[in-house]
This record gives structure tokens, sequence and C-alpha cells, in this order.
């Protein structure tokens, strides 16, 4: 199979099990905003403060994919069992910091001036998220196991059969019914509670039951911390997480700015903000399928072919993001309408979306980037750049423009100049993004392909 399938089938797979996912937040979205407007400004706030801890926990356990597809190129699949024991404690300790943050958002929800109606629906949506968050984590680090092992259907075949639990328990749980009352975007969460904890049930059964995991000796003795291992995975993964939070929270923090708004703009950028995440699956799911490749070569002592996988994947990158960009600029206004009959707030969505299509084409390059970057040991600059341009040139920016600004968007409440703002500091995130990486695959730049943590 030639690597261009096999990035392609990989990918696709990975791509489904994520829309599986996007489709959990696509339903509480609809799901809120046909209970009420005040239910999807309250999933605005909450959903994005939810989303910046976990997906910073998550890039913390996903920067390990590298470790494990390494491992698997060297022919070691014992060091990948012994690894990814170290790795549960890594997991425990990001668990624990992720559920004390959601069971505390009220300093949070203060700073941002969101408005005290939303703060108790907010406060009780996060808390059973909180509960959410362990197993949610677990399963990434079964997903990303999956994905370093190039065999990530199960995974897909879990995340795409919950959907069938998603869907009905959401609308049940917030709308009410068979004697249980209406809960409103609480129910949302209770919904996604169970979820989390059936995926990762399954994945235990699936560890323990099947064949391509027995190589790994996943199920032996669970040894003593072993601080150095760990240490190395923290050095990895604690700025491959941080610089996954800041990209996240360059737009997540929009929604808690945004919120002073009213309830109009706050709904608008949730859908905003759901149809861009909904998107990013899709370079994200490319980006996983690469990445694993191009470690598995640099494993493998082959740097050539390492650097062939790059370059293909970052082909087919960008040409998939301004595809899907030139679609959704092309659609925004009927796309909008799918998720409100509010006319005001469709009519607001619409032209933010316009500005998410300029946003998702430069994401689809810098995210190929960031990822392929990690194989080569590159995550610190990574994170300084996002420092730098999302939450500097894009957030603050953005801020300035609605709130201060002048011409055209100066004290205009709407989202569009949070939106336009990102869109341009994303751009120059990716070329200088590309740059690093074109440098890391040149012959002079590249490292030896040993030293990761617990090999």
């Amino acid at each position: 199979m030639s690597e261009l399938s096999t990035i392609t089938r990989h990918a696709l797979t990975v791509l489904a099990g994520q829309l599986a996912v996007m489709a959990f937040g696509v339903t509480d979205t609809i799901v809120a905003g046909r209970y009420s407007e005040s239910s999807l400004a309250a999933l605005s706030v909450g959903s994005a403060i939810f989303i910046s801890v976990y997906v910073a926990l998550m890039g913390v356990l996903q920067a390990l994919l590298p470790v494990w597809a390494e491992q698997r190129g060297a022919q070691q699949p014992e060091s990948v069992g012994r690894s990814l024991r170290q790795a549960l404690y890594l997991c425990a300790a990001a668990a624990v910091l992720g559920m004390a943050v959601l069971l505390s958002p009220g300093p949070l929800l203060r700073w941002t001036e969101v408005p005290p109606a939303l703060r108790p629906q907010v406060e009780n949506y996060l808390a059973v998220l909180a509960l959410a968050l362990p197993p949610a984590l677990l399963f990434r680090i079964y997903s990303t196991l999956n994905q370093a092992l190039g065999h990530p259907r199960l995974v897909t075949w879990l995340q795409v059969g919950s959907l069938f639990i998603k869907l009905p328990l959401s609308v049940w749980f917030t709308f009410g019914g068979g004697g249980l009352p209406a809960q409103g975007v609480v129910g949302c969460a209770w919904a996604t509670l169970v979820v989390n904890c059936s995926m990762l049930a399954l994945a235990v059964w699936l560890l323990r039951t099947q064949d391509i995991y027995t190589p790994l000796g996943l199920w032996r003795r669970m040894e003593p911390p072993h601080w150095p291992t760990i240490a190395g995975f923290a050095r990895l993964g604690i700025p491959a997480g941080l610089a996954v939070m800041v990209e996240v929270t360059s737009f997540t923090l929009m929604a808690l700015f945004i919120a002073r708004q009213g309830t109009t703009s706050a709904a608008a950028h949730q859908i905003a903000a759901n149809m861009a995440a909904v998107l990013y699956m899709v370079p994200l799911s490319l980006s996983i399928a690469t990445s694993a490749r191009v470690s598995y070569w640099l494993g493998a002592q082959q740097p050539q072919r390492a650097r062939q996988v790059v370059l293909m994947g970052f082909s087919l990158a960008a040409l998939v993001g301004v595809a899907l960009a030139a679609i959704l600029l092309i659609a925004r206004y009927s796309i909008s309408q799918i998720y409100t009959d509010n006319a005001s707030v469709a009519a607001v969505a619409g032209a933010v979306l316009g500005w998410v299509a300029a946003y998702h084409a430069a994401d689809a390059v810098q995210t190929l980037c960031v990822f392929v970057l990690r194989c080569y040991r590159i995550t610190l600059a990574p994170l300084v750049v996002y420092c730098a341009l999302l939450w500097g040139a894009g957030l603050a920016g953005g801020y300035w423009l609605a709130y201060g600004g002048s011409g055209p968007w100066s004290d205009v409440a709407s989202p569009t100049p949070f939106w336009a703002a990102s869109a341009a500091a994303l751009a120059i995130t990716a070329l200088l993004f590309a740059a690093m990486l074109w440098r890391a695959i040149s012959p002079a730049g590249q490292n030896p392909a040993s030293g990761w943590p617990g090999r």
C-alpha cells in the first residue's frame, strides 16, 4: 500500500470518529438552541471553558503519539506498554487539575463579565462536565495509542456508535419526559457524562480481548512512577498542551468577551465556533495520520521517507483547507439557518461565518505543521508563536476592534471583529510554522530518531 493510500485511509478513519465526536457538540448546540436562547448562550460560555480545559490536557496526552509511533517503527512493542503505563500517572495529574478548574469557574466568569443571569446555568453545566473529564482523558490515551499503532478503526467504531446514545439522551435530559424533569443545558452535560463512561468501558474491554494489543504487554503489573520517563513526557507534552490551549482559547475566550454583547451575539458566536470546530476535524485527522507515519519512519531510521510523508501531508492539508473554506463562504447563510430559527441570530452568524472560512484555510496549514513539528521534537517555538499571535494579535486585537478600535468596527456589538483579527493572526502563524517545518525536514535540520522518553 502506498504512503498516500495509507495516510488517506488512516485520516478518513480518524475523521469519521472525530466528526461523530463533533456531532456531540452540534447536537448540544441545536438542542440548546431549540430549548431557549439563554440556554444556547449558557452553552456558548460553558463549552468555551470546558473546551479550553479539555483540549489543553488532551494536547498533553495526544503529544505522546510520536513516542509510541517511533517505538512501533523501531519494533519495540513492549516499550509501548511500559510507557503507556507511565502515561497513566500523567493522565491522573491532568484529570485532577482539570476538575479543579471546572468546579471553580466563578473568578473567570466575573473577570470576563459574563452576565450574572447566565452564571448559575454555566456553573451547573461545568460541574457535571468535571465528572466527565477523567473518562474523557483516559479514552484519549486509548485513542492516541491506536493512532500510533495505525489501527484507528476501533476508536472510530466506538465514537460513531456513541453518537446514537448521545443524541437521544441530550434531547431527553434537556427537554425532559418519561418522568424526568427538563434540565435545560445541564441535561446536555449529563448526556456527555454517560457517553464518556460508556466509551471508556468499551475501550477497556477491547484492550483486554483484542489480539492486536497482546504484544504490548499492557496488563502487566503497574510499575511505580519512573520520574525520568514522566519528566520526559512532561517536557514533550506540556508545551504541546499549552500550545493547543492557546490556540483554542484564542477563540473560546471570544465567547466570554462576546457574552457581554447580549444573547444574540453569544448565540451567533456559538454557531461560528461550532462550525470552525467541525471543519477543524478534517486537518486534525490528516495531521494525526501524517504525524503517525512520519514518526514511524523516523523510528525505522529512514528520515528521507519521513520527509516525503511530510510534503505529501502538507499538500493535502493546504488543498483540502482551501476547498472547505470556499464551500463555507458560499453556503454560510444557509448553514446558519440550520442551527437556529431565530432570524437575528442567523443573520449575525452568517456574516461571521465568512471570516470563519478565512480562519479555516489558515488553520488547516498550521495544524498539519504543528503536529509534524512535534515529531521532530519542536514544541517550544510553536508555543511562543501562538502566544504572540493568537493571544496577542488575534484575541487582544479583536477585543480592541470590538470595544475600542476605529473605523467600521469601532464599538460594534458583533463577534465579527474577533473573528477577523483571529483569521489574520492565524494566517501569519501558518506562514511561520511552514518555514519552521521546512527547516526541520531539511537534511541539516533533522535530529536523529532516538531519545524519546520511555523508549
